[in-house]
């Protein structure tokens, strides 16, 4: 039995007062969603989610994010749109090319849930600013593409404990799971877990190797769906659990990641 059915885990979020009537209604779907509800919604509006990259994986994850009645969000990316970006950056459009992307995926979520908190981050992020650039996040989303970057994003969500929701996508493949270094529930898991300092090398850039449009929007929407599940406590998150995914053959599965450190602790004791 599905764990969302059997066992529910622990919110990650406190709910927020009672929802305006517009957005009771905008969010009906999710108020009949077992594991959600109207008490999950509220929930939802009471989150923060830090968004690391407003590109191909970053885009779908903020618009349902937005979507999903997530109370504030923050966008950080240094980047501005280019025509290049259109084939997949779907919070973009012909008319924002030139402008910065946190400026643009702002306007697309305002203008799907204005009831929605934006805040604005157009610097790179680096092991310097990480924590600040979190600041009052409740979880953090890593839709970067340089691993330099996806390493800083790491070390920061560990120092201050909060759920890393992380992907990646490259030609036609992908990857999604969920680090954290102090979880409510199970071990911890981070992504030295994943990738051992020293082994990971850094991806091909997607103009050198090309990356599936389409992709990209469905790894986008995994992420946003575990960030729901951390914010509502329902379901049961990636957390230890790499989902793989092959768009060439349509085939998806996962492999366990295990945690070093509670590893090396059963082997002491043992």
């Amino acid at each position: 039995m599905p764990r969302a059915y059997a066992e529910a885990m622990q919110p990650l979020v406190d709910p927020a007062p009672a929802l305006e009537p517009t957005e009771l209604v905008r969010t009906a779907r999710h108020a009949v969603l077992t594991g959600i509800g109207e008490e999950g919604q509220r929930r939802l509006s009471a989150a923060h989610v830090a968004v690391v990259g407003a590109g191909g994986v970053g885009s779908p994850v903020l618009l349902a994010l937005a979507a999903a009645g997530v109370g504030a969000i923050t966008v950080i990316d240094d980047d501005v749109v280019e025509l290049t970006n259109l084939q997949r950056q779907l919070a973009h459009r012909v008319d924002d090319i030139g402008t910065p992307k946190t400026d643009s995926a702002a306007r697309a979520i305002t203008a799907l849930a204005p009831q929605t908190t934006v805040t604005r981050i157009a610097e790179r992020l680096d092991a310097g600013n990480a924590d600040r650039l979190f600041t009052g996040a409740d979880l953090v989303v890593d839709t970067s593409d340089s691993f330099a970057t996806r390493r800083d994003v790491a070390a920061a969500t560990e120092s201050l404990g909060l759920p890393l929701v992380w992907g990646a996508v490259q030609e036609w493949h992908a990857q999604a799971t969920v680090f954290w270094s102090r979880p409510t529930e199970g071990d911890p898991v981070v992504l030295t877990d994943l990738f051992p300092l020293g082994t990971e090398g850094e991806p091909p850039s997607c103009a050198q190797v090309g990356v599936l449009g389409a992709l990209c929007v469905q790894v986008g929407g995994m992420l946003a769906g575990e960030a729901i599940k951390l914010i509502t406590g329902a379901g049961e998150p990636l957390l230890g659990r790499l989902a793989m995914i092959d768009a060439l053959t349509g085939r998806q599965h996962e492999i366990a990641i295990r945690s070093a450190a509670t590893a090396s602790a059963s082997a002491v004791s043992a």
